[in-house]
């Protein structure tokens, strides 16, 4: 039952999240092809449930021609990062277009966040532990607990207690954490209890 739940809720918030910030994408979208040269949404392949993969949406930050991989491997991160993308990442609106990745079942607005297809270590490390049988999400519960202030292994420390104790109580804990860490612009650590 929490399954087709937590699918309906997804669908259905995704679907009138979409409608809502429609004016808000157009806004975003024309400040990035006046901001730079390229593409409005940036396209990547992400591991999803049961390790299939899928193209991940995000409005692009980063400038053109760069290597697929995870930003940290970038020497100087800041030069990678056009203007107006640095406020789209402080203010994780880079991250709306997933809206429609959960629209589409590819993704959840809760769940662990997809690892690139390049990640093999953290792709290992999921599997052992039971997380990639779950949809991958917008947010997570290693989201919230640091982000990119923690080690790959204390990630799926975390996506895997969320794997044995998600409910639709817990989701919505999640999502009220995230709003928290949102709206403080900062990475932020709470507690399960």
């Amino acid at each position: 039952m929490y399954g087709i739940s937590k699918r309906i809720f997804d669908f259905c918030i995704s679907l009138i999240a979409l409608v809502l910030l429609f004016p808000l994408f157009i806004a975003i979208a024309l400040i990035i092809k006046v901001d730079s040269k390229g593409p409005v949404l940036f396209r990547q392949k992400r591991i999803g449930k049961e390790g299939e993969i899928f193209e991940i949406y995000k409005f692009r930050t980063m400038i053109l021609h760069l290597p697929e991989e995870s930003i940290e491997k970038h020497s100087n991160i800041e030069d990678c990062v056009t203007r107006f993308g640095r406020w789209l990442r402080k203010t994780n609106l880079d991250e709306l277009p997933q809206l429609m990745n959960i629209l589409c079942g590819e993704m959840s607005f809760v769940g662990p966040r997809p690892a690139l297809h390049n990640q093999y270590e953290l792709i290992r490390m999921r599997e052992e532990m039971g997380v990639n049988k779950l949809r991958p999400g917008l947010t997570g519960v290693a989201q919230v607990k640091g982000h990119d202030f923690i080690s790959n292994f204390e990630k799926v420390v975390f996506d895997s207690y969320y794997a044995r104790n998600r409910d639709f109580q817990f989701d919505m804990k999640v999502l009220f954490w995230t709003v928290k860490c949102v709206l403080k612009t900062e990475g932020m650590r709470v507690d399960f209890e």
